[in-house]
């Protein structure tokens, strides 16, 4: 499995502020990014699979709406987790 528990604690300790903190947004747009480059390479290799691209597609469309929830909220925290994770915008 690509995404066992103790990858899951350590990515919300790095992006969440603690392990136990799975809720906040930036922990969780840190494990949609994760998944997201998964499902990515996946796709290079499986080019047919549309169910999992479908999948893929729904996970951008999550990862971007809790983006602009951080926008409007905080323009700071925004622009911390997009550049800690590499993304463009």
């Amino acid at each position: 499995m690509y995404l066992t528990k103790e990858t899951k604690q350590e990515l919300f300790a790095k992006h969440g502020n603690a392990a136990s903190n799975t809720g906040s947004a930036e922990g969780q747009i840190a494990l949609f990014t994760f998944r997201i480059n998964h499902l990515t390479e996946h796709l290079k290799r499986n080019r047919k699979d549309f169910n999992t691209e479908r999948s893929l597609v729904k996970l951008v469309g999550k990862r971007r709406s809790l983006l602009d929830y951080l926008v409007k909220k905080d323009i700071l925290r925004y622009r911390a987790i997009v550049k800690e994770l590499g993304l463009r915008k």
